[in-house]
């Protein structure tokens, strides 16, 4: 029976740590015009002022973003960002959790404006 309860205490720390729910743009999307603001939500609260946003090119040079902190709920952490010109980009974020654990990921998105016919 201890060797059981002890299997279960990495699955219940795990769960604390903050999992990227949802974004806007979605992963893998492809918009017709440039997203104003980067949104994510995670599965719980996160500490906003020690997180971050970065938006990259297909290059990996960084555009620059403006962080917006006091907005949103306390599981949500957004960015505008000025025009992004068409083509690939990729968002990589990371954040605090409310537990002190810190985690990261990313995920790209493509803007291809539709041409007239």
């Amino acid at each position: 029976m201890g060797a059981a309860a002890l299997a279960l205490l990495p699955a219940a720390g795990v769960a604390a740590h903050s999992l990227l729910l949802e974004s806007s743009p979605a992963a893998g999307a492809t918009l017709s015009e440039a997203p104003p603001r980067i949104s994510l939500r995670f599965n719980n609260r996160i500490e906003k002022p020690l997180s971050t946003i970065r938006v990259l090119d297909e290059r990996g040079t960084p555009r620059p973003v403006t962080m917006l902190v006091g907005e949103g709920a306390a599981d949500r952490l957004t960015a505008t960002v000025a025009d992004l010109a068409p083509g690939a980009w990729r968002v990589e974020w990371q954040v605090l959790s409310t537990d002190g654990h810190i985690v990261s990921g990313r995920f790209s998105f493509r803007v291809a404006p539709q041409t007239a016919r």
